[in-house]
């Protein structure tokens, strides 16, 4: 029996991790990524980013942080040279294409985009990519794979920045300045970035990690004046900046810009600026919806827990058909059950929430699919009460 063939879009962690576990059930991935590199969204950060959770409990289960990173919190760097040094190990590279950005993806099967839950047979996809090759002249080439599975690893978190709309005559277009998104910003040598903002009145427009990390950075590149909605930062200097005023802290739900800066809507302040960086997100399923040829498809984008780690074994092993999914119907229901549910602690902002203390119940979910033992631990108490992390997976 011929290999199935999957194809893999985004080499990434996720991308990464898919492509290892299809090698292992015997099955032929193939990883596309428009990128020059794996990584993902580490492959372009801001200077000073640093992996958020410990790196005891962000890591492979099967290949843990080299002793020589001593750092609780990675760097960029350490971070890229862990990933690079995993995919090497368990041979992904050769699956790889970079500078490979896939264009459409289109459906060839029965009338029912639904696969047979059996795990037994599957559709046909096609997948039409766009290949760059540089050297002494750019060669592109667009080519098309016929595959038996297709698993999306293209991440939220990059490619499509999410920009607040503005009235006419009150956008970026009347500013004298730079705006840029937090995106552009990242993709910058960090040379170049600091460049940016040196001697500069700089705004940065947004209260999560992002905004507050580069708010840091700029201040320490010189005084600069920032405005972002209040929200507990990382502590790590930012308020000793915030004392000494070289970052200025406003809440306001709605903004526009004049040519000399941007205007708080509420009060009709005006901050004067030369720089404006919207760390404001991404449109990460509009991403997803629109790769698909057909625009039905998009219509079964749903948000979902980000666990990557189990997520990318639970697929590989309903390829393998170890088990059998439900419904569609019943998919769709429960989906339903867990919108609501998160809506409960989240309201409208659900999609962007992590999985936090439900990531234990959703692991366990996963491995009852796989028929793997949910109890983790040893005895009752220890998997009630003590934390839960990578290596108390490694074992079924």
């Amino acid at each position: 029996m011929d290999k199935k063939q999957v194809a893999i879009i985004g080499a990434g962690i996720s991308g990464l991790l898919a492509c290892k576990y299809c090698i292992s059930k015997g099955f032929n991935p193939i990883v596309f990524d428009l990128e020059s590199d794996i990584g993902g969204v580490w492959l372009k950060t801001i200077k000073t980013t640093r992996l958020q959770a410990p790196k005891a409990l962000y890591q492979f289960t099967d290949f843990p942080w080299p002793e020589s990173v001593i750092d609780h919190f990675p760097t960029q760097q350490q971070m890229l040279d862990y990933l690079r040094t995993y995919a090497t190990h368990f041979g992904l590279m050769r699956h790889i294409k970079l500078q490979s950005r896939v264009e459409t993806i289109s459906y060839d099967g029965p009338s029912s985009p639904a696969w047979n839950s059996s795990g037994e047979t599957f559709p046909k996809w096609n997948v039409s990519v766009n290949h760059t090759r540089t050297g002494t002249t750019q060669v592109v080439s667009i080519i098309g794979y016929v595959v038996d599975f297709v698993i999306l690893c293209l991440g939220r978190f990059k490619d499509v920045p999410n920009i607040p709309k503005f009235p006419a005559g009150k956008g970026p277009e009347v500013f004298r300045g730079k705006a840029i998104h937090s995106m552009e910003y990242a993709a910058m040598d960090h040379d170049k970035a600091a460049a940016l903002v040196k001697g500069k009145k700089v705004v940065v427009v947004g209260f999560g990690k992002t905004g507050l990390d580069i708010a840091r950075e700029c201040s320490s590149a010189n005084d600069v004046r920032s405005c972002m909605i209040l929200y507990m930062p990382d502590p790590d200097n930012f308020f000793d900046e915030v004392e000494k005023k070289s970052i200025n802290l406003k809440k306001s739900k709605h903004i526009s810009f004049y040519e000399n800066g941007i205007c708080i809507d509420e009060d009709k302040t005006q901050i004067e600026a030369e720089v404006v960086i919207f760390a404001t997100g991404f449109k990460g399923e509009e991403k997803l919806k629109d790769i698909f040829e057909s625009s039905r498809f998009g219509h079964f984008i749903a948000g979902s827990p980000r666990v990557p780690l189990y997520r990318a074994k639970w697929v590989a092993a309903l390829l393998e058909g170890a088990f059998k999914l439900p419904s569609v119907d019943e998919m769709e229901k429960d989906i339903a059950r867990w919108d609501e549910y998160m809506k409960q602690s989240t309201g409208e902002y659900h999609y962007r929430s992590p999985v936090g203390a439900l990531e234990i119940w959703y692991n366990d979910q996963l491995c009852k699919d796989m028929g793997m033992n949910r109890m983790r631990k040893n005895g009752l108490f220890a998997n009630l009460f003590e934390p839960h992390g990578p290596m108390d997976y490694v074992k079924h």
